[in-house]
């Protein structure tokens, strides 16, 4: 009797893991893509209603997207879809939301009309409130978080809504090696107001973090193969001895050292904002289509296998593309008209593995399951070798129980 249960017991066995596997094929690669979203930035006059983009992002299976605002149309398009809106405070409204009263209006017109229909899971309060050239704002930043947050609380959205918001990497005085990263000293004291608050909200920090600026800046001393994550010999922190293969990782540690340096070790860190233009000025060296496509593809590549980075290894980190469509009426050098993987009549601006998934004509039935065939190959091939020989050595197992003594 014991020996026909154990039978039974292992045939159980080979059945579940079968099914698992099962499981695994269909239905593991949506879930790594949910540590994926993109920017849809709206600066253009020739960009599709928001209704075409919910399609396009639909088709693409990406569950996550960033807008620049609380535009009313994206938030009632977006309405019933599986997909989630990150939204933007403007920079120029924080000095009022620092006002309790002012914030809770903010959240009661801007926020509540719209949920629980439209999934907002976070707001961000400014974007790169401190850089180079201007900090005026950043003194009313984490009073006006702690407004918004308030009137969160006031509403009973606290428990679905982070608040935060998206730094600059300028914010750092040293990133290299990453060992080394610390903050600024004129921002050290906001930057703990900050991390206190996103702490005490579990709530993550954001950076926006372009490989590329520092390679258009120093391309005669920074490997291209390592900023567009392409094999290399990469480099070794001589303090932590940790090997990086890419900047974006390095940029990514940078920013939990310097944290670390102030006492807070335990936030987790997202990448609101990367990519690499596909067109620039002459003196914008690196801008290519070329570049681009290979940037984009080998880091969705990464994000489809759900890594972190080497202080960090198992903790994946949620990543934000920049961006959706190329936008005509952005300021400044040619590059920031030209980040977007779609042009605005949602034609591919460039190739980063999309494959079509239906045998109609349009390039936006697509999906990102699909971006990086050679990645996904490689996961499959390695799940059916450890799910054959797992196989094998249940099967084998069950034979010898059949077996008689």
């Amino acid at each position: 009797m014991s020996k026909m249960f154990s039978r039974i017991a292992m045939t159980n066995s080979i059945v579940l893991l079968l099914f698992s596997f099962t499981f695994l094929e269909h239905g593991l690669l949506f879930q790594r893509v949910s540590s994926l979203g993109i920017n849809y930035g709206q600066v253009g006059n020739n960009l599709p209603p928001p209704d075409k983009v919910l399609q396009l992002l639909s088709s693409l299976h990406i569950n996550k997207t960033r807008i620049y605002d609380t535009n009313p149309q994206v938030l009632t398009s977006f309405a019933n879809s599986n997909i989630e809106l990150f939204v933007t405070v403007e920079n120029e409204m924080l000095p009022s939301l620092v006002d309790p009263q002012q914030a809770l209006q903010w959240v009661t017109t801007r926020i509540k009309p719209y949920f629980p229909a439209t999934k907002i899971g976070g707001i961000a309060v400014g974007n790169e409130l401190y850089t180079d050239d201007d900090s005026s704002l950043i003194g009313y930043l984490v009073p006006a978080m702690m407004s918004i947050h308030g009137a969160l609380v006031q509403t009973g959205l606290d428990k679905y809504i982070q608040v935060s918001t998206p730094n600059s990497l300028s914010v750092l005085q040293e990133s290299y090696p990453p060992s080394a990263g610390c903050f600024r000293p004129e921002v050290a004291g906001v930057m703990t107001q900050l991390l206190s608050f996103l702490r005490t909200t579990q709530s993550t920090f954001w950076i926006n973090a372009y490989p590329y600026f520092a390679y258009k800046d120093s391309p005669t001393k920074i490997p291209l193969d390592y900023v567009l994550f392409n094999p290399n010999p990469g480099m070794v922190d001589p303090y932590t001895k940790y090997h990086y293969d890419n900047m974006l990782y390095a940029q990514v540690d940078a920013v939990i050292f310097a944290m670390a340096r102030l006492g807070f070790k335990d936030i987790e860190v997202g990448v609101s904002e990367t990519g690499w233009p596909s067109k620039g000025d002459g003196d914008e060296i690196g801008a290519t289509v070329a570049n681009a496509a290979v940037y984009n593809k080998n880091l969705l590549r990464r994000q489809l296998q759900s890594e972190g980075t080497p202080l960090r290894q198992n903790m994946r980190f949620d990543v934000y593309l920049f961006a959706l469509f190329n936008e005509d009426l952005k300021p400044g050098p040619t590059s920031e008209r030209n980040y977007g993987l779609y042009q605005p009549d949602e034609t591919m601006a460039y190739n980063v593995g999309l494959l079509s998934s239906s045998t109609t004509s349009s390039t936006s039935s697509t999906s990102i399951i699909s971006l990086t065939s050679s990645a996904s190959t490689a996961i499959k091939k390695e799940k059916l070798r450890f799910i054959y020989w797992t196989c094998v050595y249940l099967v084998a197992i069950h034979v010898l129980i059949r077996r008689p003594y």
